[in-house]
């Protein structure tokens, strides 16, 4: 059967296709329920081999290998949850040791070989000159413009107090997409872009961000080189821009939509009522200990039900799940469905 072709099932049904071992598919996940409602199934059933590597399923500590057991649910979600942190921070400290591996080469004295990368890097000192340089990329590009604003109103590279060029940029077909770090208090902020009032891009958010940068055209980029933005780094290199472009779009397709009015609506059952309260009582900034008395819950299943709003939400620490419960409006759109302890 080729890659990608789907098998018919005895009743006639597609069956999945195939997958990598970290996708839980559908298929997979009706088998797991089926387990947790038998309490077991054969050791041969049909996707049994799509749960193990989630250890949602073991083998029967009776000894008996015709049956698989299923993991509790409580048990299973936050050790998924931790092995997915666990990759995210690997990831963090590998990008960490590429970045020290090619900051020589980025700092290096330029080459004689005009083709080298060190040649199509420029140091610029000086306000003046780096805000030059910037106008006149800028009104050369006409395609894209990538930013990274980690914190501050605004980036100094960028002609902000000019909003006319942005403007012009915009109006020649250009594209802006910016990466922003949440605003303070956690509420989303108005939809503002964090470029300036004349700009309409897409902003994301995340909660560590490289320092500050700008792309044009995917041809042209500007890097700080001190905290006081006297010196910045100009980079022409087609190797460098590219890795830079590269980082950019992975930190793009991690990053969550700054507006509420961008992020993707939520199915109404994707989260309970009991998961609801606990989500308004963490945004009102109340301990695993003290939700679990104003819910009549015990810690333990606090702390499960916290686990499952930052999977559906997407968050990867507990600091940014407050922004995200702001942003995606559960609170607003579900406030009937209150729970009451007791019940």
């Amino acid at each position: 059967m080729p890659d990608g072709a789907m098998r018919e099932t005895d009743a006639g049904l597609p069956a999945h296709p195939p997958h990598g071992h970290d996708v839980l598919c559908e298929q997979a996940r009706a088998l797991y329920s089926r387990a947790l409602h038998d309490g077991r199934v054969p050791a041969d059933a049909p996707h049994a081999d799509c749960l193990r590597p989630f250890g949602l399923l073991r083998a029967d500590p009776a000894g008996d290998p015709a049956w698989l057991l299923p993991a509790a649910p409580v048990v299973a979600l936050p050790r998924l949850l931790e092995d997915i942190e666990r990759r995210v921070a690997r990831h963090r400290v590998r990008a960490a040791r590429l970045a020290a591996a090619f900051e020589p080469l980025i700092l290096a004295e330029p080459a004689p070989d005009p083709d080298s990368a060190a040649a199509h890097l420029t140091v610029l000192q000086g306000v003046p000159r780096i805000r030059t340089a910037v106008r006149q990329a800028l009104a050369d590009a006409r395609e894209e413009l990538l930013a990274v604003q980690p914190s501050g109103p605004r980036p100094r590279l960028l002609p902000h107090d000019e909003p006319w060029r942005m403007a012009e940029f915009v109006a020649r077909g250009g594209q802006l997409r910016t990466l922003a770090r949440p605003p303070r208090g956690g509420a989303p902020p108005p939809r503002t872009h964090p470029l300036g009032p004349a700009v309409d891009g897409e902003a994301r958010t995340l909660d560590e961000l490289p320092p500050c940068l700008i792309l044009f055209d995917r041809r042209v980029a500007f890097i700080p080189a001190d905290p006081g933005g006297e010196i910045s780094f100009e980079v022409r290199s087609p190797a460098l821009i590219a890795y830079v472009a590269s980082a950019f779009d992975i930190l793009w397709r991690l990053a969550r939509p700054l507006y509420r009015e961008d992020a993707p609506p939520l199915p109404d059952k994707a989260i309970s009522p009991v998961q609801l309260e606990i989500a308004r009582l963490l945004t009102e900034g109340l301990t695993d200990t003290e939700i679990a008395t104003r819910t009549d819950l015990n810690v333990r299943t606090v702390r499960v039900h916290i686990a499952k709003v930052a999977q559906v939400l997407g968050s990867t620490s507990r600091t940014q799940l407050g922004f995200l419960i702001s942003q995606s409006g559960i609170l607003e759109r579900h406030s009937s469905r209150r729970f009451s302890p007791g019940r």
